[in-house]
């Protein structure tokens, strides 16, 4: 099959197609979901929660991402590779621009860095280094102590108006995919209109361009819980196989997530 490209997810969001992606984080998973036909694998920093029973993703190290990253490229012919930048891994340009080539050689093509409009100068950097980003607005998980906990963003006029922006703001320095967290439906689907980049919801309702899952989530073996806007679908399928099928198809149709996952 042809091989996810930036560009390929570009045309996604062009023609309506919804774009399906899961985390993973060894080369046997990976395996598994690219040839149940995932379009894009992310290497997240929950990896710190699911593979290592920590209470947050603040401890994950750059060298953990670059491991698994280049665990997951091993098992990945077709599916797009996207590997979180860690917390405090893009403090300074210098220091962004070091861990960012340490992801793309170790298999990444393409990084996720959480923030706002701040970020901007750093996306300009890195696309002149060749380096695609994806960004992440709403609940960004490094940020839980600011926000005291994890809790849905956007929902007053004001934070809803501040992350439109800041998103227009991140796709005009060169940022090529968006990452929505757990912000309310009708927010979701207005900054996944006014972007011409794919934006990929989680807890964001059925609204956005495509949607994203933590692996562990979906087959419901999570270490410390299930969160709401999640579905254990090897409980309904039986086998994993046929629960990440059955995940790309619901949504791919637009039945996933429904309201008993999304947040008003």
């Amino acid at each position: 099959m042809k091989k996810v490209t930036t560009a390929s997810l570009l045309a996604m969001k062009q023609n309506g197609e919804k774009i399906t992606v899961i985390t993973a984080y060894d080369a046997s998973f990976a395996k598994l979901f690219d040839e149940q036909g995932i379009d894009a694998i992310l290497i997240g920093d929950s990896l710190g929660m699911v593979l290592q029973g920590q209470d947050d993703t603040l401890p994950v190290s750059v060298d953990d991402i670059v491991y698994h990253t280049k665990s997951v490229r091993k098992g990945t012919q077709r599916a797009f590779v996207i590997a979180d930048m860690p917390f405090m891994s893009y403090a300074s340009a210098e220091q962004t621009y070091h861990n960012a080539g340490k992801l793309m050689a170790a298999g990444a093509s393409m990084v996720k860095m959480e923030g706002g409009s701040w970020l901007a100068d750093t996306i300009r950097g890195l696309n002149e280094r060749g380096v695609p980003v994806c960004g992440h607005l709403g609940l960004t998980p490094q940020s839980v102590h600011v926000f005291g906990g994890f809790k849905v963003q956007g929902r007053s006029e004001l934070q809803a108006e501040k992350m439109l922006e800041e998103a227009l703001q991140l796709e005009q320095a060169g940022m090529q995919l968006l990452v929505l967290e757990c912000v309310p439906t009708a927010l979701a689907q207005k900054i996944s209109r006014a972007l011409s980049i794919p934006v990929i919801g989680i807890g964001a309702g059925a609204d956005t361009d495509g949607q994203v899952l933590v692996m562990h989530d979906m087959l419901g073996i999570s270490a410390n819980y299930m969160p709401k806007f999640s579905k254990n679908y090897l409980a309904q399928c039986g086998d994993i196989r046929s629960a990440v099928t059955q995940y790309i198809k619901e949504v791919r149709e637009g039945h996933f997530p429904d309201v008993e996952h999304s947040f008003n």
